[in-house]
């Protein structure tokens, strides 16, 4: 099975600490991830595991096969020196 991420670029997304009522960031959504044989199996499993995506107003998703291995070759990066990564919560 192949794991996919899927995206939109629908909805808005607002910047930290952002006190503005206007979104301040221009971006992509993440809608979910799954697996599948094939980007629109891996789609129909999105779907069925999360059927609330029904009810929302997102329509256009598209989504990227995911590398082999791409949770253990995570690598962060940061606008501020001397920042770390966020621990995990759990």
């Amino acid at each position: 099975m192949r794991k996919y991420i899927f995206l939109t670029f629908e909805g808005f997304t607002f910047q930290p600490n952002s006190e503005s009522v206007d979104p301040d960031i221009e971006n992509l959504q993440v809608i979910g991830f799954a697996k599948g044989k094939d980007p629109k199996k891996a789609f129909k499993e999105l779907v069925k595991e999360n059927n609330y995506l029904l009810e929302t107003d997102f329509n256009e998703v598209f989504s990227y096969e995911l590398a082999k291995g791409f949770e253990e070759n995570k690598k962060y990066h940061y606008f501020k020196k001397g920042s770390t990564p966020f621990k995990k919560v759990r």
